[in-house]
């Protein structure tokens, strides 16, 4: 018979608290490493900024802007995308903490798993729970601002009608504009990598704690070391011989 006093918090093992504390370590250290302002560093996401400002700059000497429209909605079906299967998700981890016993029972069956307590199983349930919630806001949040973006674009002037201090401002503030779209894009979808991550919370604490690393690491090799980078950084070298 468990000793607890009704009503009592629920006893969270040691292993479990580090793993947890670890976790969150890793995703927000990492996401302050990669948004940050660090002039010596040049993840993707600084890269294609000077290509958006580019795109800004040819907008302007565009009359008919649709091409541009339609690379922002583009960005939008994917932010949709994403935002929709959130709410599956979070209708799935729902029903997972409906049926925590045969989610437990499956678990059990594996011989490297380790046991937890029903607890144990709710908190980890409600974790995951709260990080698609947070994926959720996050894309509900980059469509709005790409909505900005698009209203942005159709206010832009003319061609005939851009005077010098517009052709220099108009462009880096569009950029900027749709850096944020994209950053808070980007914000969502690292959500679900280390949301994948907490998964393998349900076989243990140390499972836990790699699977954070793990997540790390991917996503550093795609933001900074990544063959995407490479390609979009690399010169012309050609010199005309």
């Amino acid at each position: 018979m468990s000793n607890a006093l009704p009503g009592a918090l629920p006893a969270v093992p040691l292993p479990d608290i580090l793993a947890f504390v670890w976790f969150m370590a890793c995703w927000v250290g990492y996401t302050f490493y990669a948004d940050g302002r660090d002039e010596t560093r040049r993840p993707v996401a600084r890269v294609m900024h000077e290509y958006r400002v580019r795109w800004m700059e040819r907008m302007l000497d565009r009359d008919n802007r649709m091409a541009d429209i339609n690379i922002v909605t583009a960005h939008m079906r994917g932010g949709m995308l994403f935002a929709s299967i959130s709410i599956l998700i979070l209708a799935g981890v729902m029903t997972i903490l409906g049926n925590l016993g045969t989610a437990r029972e499956i678990t059990s069956n594996l011989s490297f798993a380790v046991e937890a307590s029903q607890e144990m199983w709710e908190i980890k349930v409600i974790v995951l729970l709260l990080i698609f919630v947070y994926a959720f806001f996050k894309y509900a949040w980059c469509l709005r601002q790409f909505n900005y973006t698009l209203i942005f674009i159709g206010a832009a002037p003319l061609p005939e009608e851009v005077n010098a201090r517009e052709r220099k401002d108009y462009p880096e503030r569009g950029a900027r504009l749709f850096d944020r779209g994209i950053n808070t894009f980007n914000r969502g979808l690292r959500a679900y990598y280390f949301g994948l991550a907490t998964l393998a919370w349900f076989f243990g604490p140390l499972f836990y704690a790699v699977a954070a690393v793990w997540v790390v690491a991917v996503l550093y090799r795609r933001d900074f070391r990544s063959v995407t980078l490479q390609t979009l950084t690399e010169q012309d070298g050609s010199d005309g011989a």
